[in-house]
């Protein structure tokens, strides 16, 4: 088992997945605050805490800092992120409720099935749709936040079109993990 040492924990990459961690009670805090400037800030918040998901991962792989610490870290503020972000706008922007269940819930059931696989010395790869998931799960969640006209454009159905999107292919990318688990196991 790895031993962690405080360079591993304070390295930059972990230091960036914490402050990630760090801003979603704020996130959550000012999305319950009424007026374009609030909005204009919690989506530029969520925005740029989402944006740290690329570049962690980047700096601790360009910089030879990977960690059992980030490996645990990372996912769990992306996930983090966004299922609370979702849980949110469920109250503050009308955001239907089944649509976020279905949501988190496949990111529970991944979550859980990788870990099953794990224990088998099966590794289940991340596959593009999760990617492509979480771009449209992002800007949706963007978009719902700011919740308003901008430029002409009502943003709320813009969100919620993506949202949409993000649902879908997190249910074909969902099956896709299942489909892949059992292909494991029957081979």
């Amino acid at each position: 088992m790895e031993k962690l040492n405080r360079e591993q924990i304070l390295s930059l990459p972990n230091g960036v997945t914490i402050l990630r961690i760090l801003a979603i009670p704020l996130i959550l805090v000012l999305l319950f605050y009424v007026g374009r400037g609030y909005q204009l800030l919690t989506g530029l918040l969520f925005l740029g805490a989402a944006v740290t998901d690329t570049f962690d991962g980047y700096l601790a792989r360009r910089r030879g800092m990977v960690t059992t610490l980030g490996k645990f870290l990372d996912p769990l503020a992306d996930k983090l992120l966004i299922v609370t972000s979702l849980i949110a706008l469920i109250p503050a922007r009308e955001v239907p409720a089944w649509m976020v269940i279905v949501i988190v819930g496949r990111e529970i059931a991944i979550t859980g099935l990788r870990g099953i696989a794990v224990s088998q010395d099966i590794i289940i790869s991340a596959s593009a749709l999760g990617k492509y998931k979480t771009v449209f799960e992002v800007a949706s969640i963007f978009f719902l936040i700011l919740n308003g006209n901008y430029f002409s454009l009502n943003f709320h159905p813009i969100g919620m079109v993506l949202l949409w999107v993000a649902l879908g292919i997190a249910v074909i990318s969902g099956a896709d993990y299942f489909w892949k688990y059992l292909k494991s196991i029957i081979v």
